[in-house]
């Protein structure tokens, strides 16, 4: 008796696809790693390596902390990694709360006013407001050289609340019943039923909130002054639009050279957001996934 035709996609890969389909990605991953490689590597080289080197270094031989004793030693950088960290955390989770209460509030059937604050907020959505109009509503609430400009216009952002909206519909509205019988009310079956089941949503959510905040810089340019900068605006004043680095350590000058100064800086930026990633991807595929179709 002769074996069933498989179709063509489900036949096992010949050796030259195999051999081609791993050439490509080794190519793919040193076009990402060898680019991180040269950043890290002329952070840690030395001034004479630099020069040497034509301002790219690939493997340091000497390794040095330099660069980055000089740009942490109370300058611009020091003062603008604390306001990044200070508004990624506030801002990550006063948008958390106001996020999972709208959307709590927009999932359960019959509120009052809940469909036309949901198309209010989609409105939002399709048709942002545009520079000029979020500057001069910044200006007239006294908000300008604030932090707090920096979280207030993206406090929700209708993408993660659309996921997480739709990630508490896909509750069984048997736990909502049986909350209910117990005499619990809206914050108790928040708190106690949805939210303990939502981690994997919160989690991704929470990550696209704080990678958003870390990586803000357009907002700072429109509404803070230079010394209130965050650390993104920094690096793209100091790296992208090739300003002088003597203020970005103490004001007085580097002995170390300046490209090795501004990888530092290039690190120091990037590492955080690199350090946090790898704990949550797990909660990827589930949170994202789940709230989209669900929605």
């Amino acid at each position: 008796m002769s074996s069933p035709v498989r179709p063509g996609w489900m036949e096992k890969p010949k050796p030259v696809t195999q051999a081609a389909k791993g050439l490509a990605l080794v190519a793919v991953v040193l076009l990402v790693c060898v680019p991180f490689l040269v950043i890290v590597s002329t952070s840690l080289a030395s001034t004479d390596e630099v020069v040497a080197n034509g301002g790219w270094v690939l493997w340091p031989t000497e390794p040095s902390l330099d660069a980055y004793r000089d740009i942490l030693d109370g300058g611009i950088v020091t003062h603008a990694l604390g306001v990044s960290a200070g508004v990624t955390i506030v801002g990550t989770l006063l948008s958390l709360a106001c996020t999972v209460t709208l959307a709590y509030a927009l999932s359960r059937p019959g509120v009052f006013g809940g469909r036309p604050v949901l198309l209010l907020v989609l409105f939002t959505f399709l048709f942002p407001p545009g520079m000029i109009p979020s500057f001069l509503l910044v200006k007239e609430l006294g908000l300008l050289d604030s932090y707090v400009s920096l979280v207030l216009p993206v406090l929700v952002n209708v993408f993660n609340l659309v996921v997480l909206r739709g990630f508490f519909q896909g509750i069984p509205e048997e736990l909502y019943e049986a909350a209910r019988l117990d005499g619990a009310g809206d914050w108790r079956v928040l708190f106690s039923v949805v939210l303990p089941l939502s981690k994997a949503a919160l989690a991704v959510v929470g990550l696209f909130y704080a990678v958003a905040y870390w990586n803000s810089w357009f907002y700072a340019s429109l509404y803070l002054e230079s010394d209130h900068w965050p650390l993104q605006q920094v690096l793209r004043t100091y790296v992208v639009a090739g300003s002088g680095l003597t203020d970005a350590t103490t004001g007085e000058g580097t002995v170390t050279a300046p490209q090795t100064v501004q990888m530092a800086v290039l690190v120091i930026a990037t590492v955080p957001i690199l350090l946090v990633y790898p704990f949550l991807q797990k909660y990827f595929t589930k949170g994202v996934l789940t709230g989209a179709i669900k929605s």
